[in-house]
């Protein structure tokens, strides 16, 4: 009877440890998901540039996510409901956060890099 209750538990225990993908349908995987909140994210920045009329922002931004949407072959619908399905999941989204952090830190600092050789270029007296 003891090697039946020490077998159940460590059954329990391997199934409970393992991690299975459960993202019910509809939902957009995390590998996915992390791409389009950079690109969401990259688009909210560059909505800044805009002149602040509120039918241009409207335009302009609304083509931008429109664009976005179509490049990964979802819609705003899904990324609605996966973001919501995402915030039900912190520890998830949190792994996605750090990530999206890191790469859009990638990005700034070789923008800065750009930037910084140009003002150097500029800079420098004509001869």
């Amino acid at each position: 009877m003891r090697k039946h209750i020490i077998l159940f538990f460590s059954a329990l225990l391997l199934f409970t440890a393992c991690k299975f993908d459960k993202t019910p349908a509809g939902v957009i995987k995390q590998d996915k998901m992390t791409n389009l909140l950079i690109a969401v994210h990259l688009v909210d920045g560059s909505i800044y540039n805009i002149d602040p009329n509120p039918d241009s922002l409207y335009k302009f931004g609304t083509a931008r996510y429109a664009a976005m949407f179509k490049r990964f072959h979802t819609d705003s619908a899904q990324f609605n409901r996966s973001l919501k399905y995402y915030s039900k999941h912190p520890d998830q989204l949190q792994t996605m956060y750090t990530e999206i952090i890191k790469t859009l830190t990638k990005k700034q600092d070789s923008l800065n890099k750009v930037l910084l050789k140009q003002n150097l270029k500029n800079a420098l007296p004509a001869k």
